[in-house]
């Protein structure tokens, strides 16, 4: 197993392969779109938690993801011995429609198919995506966590109306008329999603490309009206199913399946592990359930975190895992201090089960 970090695209800089690199990373997982840049709450330095008006506006629709743009991201990391392992999330302006069932669906299909073909081409070998309309939402942050340490937290159902012109948690439209997105079915959802898979898993096979769907963030059975995707471990099997395919794979994120609550979280780590479809991990720690958890420090919480790389080991995975939702913790770098105690923590975790097992 591979120790690996998460930058958003703001943070593709010198300063932060740096320190990454000093954390004891080896591989990278990168965000190309930028939550950041126009949103009204996110703060750069934090995860975005974002409000009722998202994480502000999506990127040019018709300006798709370069190999040269890419290709100098991957060098430059190299520079600082880092690898890009994945790419994390599709611009909702690359696919709104996808996601909405809309008229742009078919161009949008073309133009993911050559987006995961230029990923491909640069040799970065998984794109992490989360089939969503409502995205990441609903969520709070405070200082709850130990000693005051400022974390994540939901507490209880969030259910605000999508606004038209907003998928996926940012704005593709900001002209779209007044009103609300319509509520769909689970079942409706999820023919939009196999439309996806049955159009985009034979080129990213071709490609040489693992596609890794992230679960529900938070796995409530609803977030602003819309029906959500996998809120419970078992869907996961589900969307295997749907595509069997080497490059239909997870992004499996431990704090979200623990917050779910049909449990058998330990069995559902076996099972996706043991049937190697976990590309790579989000590795934190929660507290409690949806609607109501809290995210915490990695040596707290609900999860035997020792456990889960037991069976990891057990199971032949060797892939990259990732510090996620680090608590800020009090002092003038508190998302560095909080990146760093998590990526410390996992790295002797790691030599501890590599040792005695």
């Amino acid at each position: 197993m591979k120790l690996g970090f998460g930058l958003y695209r703001h943070q593709l800089d010198e300063a932060h392969y740096r320190f990454a690199r000093q954390c004891g990373a080896t591989h990278l997982v990168i965000h190309w779109v930028d939550y950041f840049r126009s949103s009204r709450s996110n703060r750069p330095g934090d995860q975005p938690i974002g409000d009722d008006a998202g994480w502000g506006l999506a990127g040019d629709p018709d300006k798709l993801w370069s190999f040269e743009e890419l290709a100098a991201v991957k060098a430059e990391a190299a520079k600082f011995d880092l690898q890009i392992e994945a790419i994390e999330n599709f611009d909702p302006a690359h696919w709104h429609d996808v996601l909405l069932d809309g008229p742009k669906k078919a161009q949008q299909l073309e133009n993911l198919k050559t987006i995961v073909r230029t990923v491909g081409k640069v040799g970065i070998p998984i794109i992490g995506y989360n089939f969503s309309l409502a995205g990441v939402a609903g969520r709070a942050k405070g200082p709850w966590g130990r000693g005051g340490a400022e974390i994540v937290a939901m507490d209880g159902p969030y259910e605000k109306p999508i606004p038209n012109g907003m998928i996926w948690n940012m704005v593709y439209d900001r002209n779209a008329a007044p009103g609300n997105l319509a509520p769909i079915t689970p079942q409706e959802l999820w023919r939009r999603h196999g439309d996806f898979l049955d159009a985009l898993v034979p080129v990213a096979e071709e490609a040489g490309v693992k596609l890794a769907a992230h679960p529900d963030d938070p796995p409530t059975p609803t977030v602003r009206g819309q029906p959500r995707l996998v809120n419970q471990p078992r869907l996961y099997q589900q969307l295997i199913d749907r595509r069997p395919s080497r490059s239909n794979a997870l992004e499996f994120c431990l704090g979200t399946l623990a917050e779910m609550t049909d449990g058998g979280f330990y069995e559902a780590v076996e099972s996706y592990s043991r049937q190697k479809k976990i590309a790579y991990v989000h590795f934190r720690n929660v507290r409690g359930k949806a609607p109501h958890y809290q995210e915490t420090f990695v040596d707290e919480g609900d999860i035997d975190m020792m456990r889960v790389l037991r069976i990891f080991k057990q199971n032949g995975f060797d892939g990259v895992l990732i510090p996620d939702h680090a608590p800020q913790m009090t002092c003038a770098a508190s998302w560095h201090a909080g990146m760093a105690y998590a990526c410390g923590w996992m790295k002797a975790a790691l030599q501890a089960v590599e040792q005695h097992s």
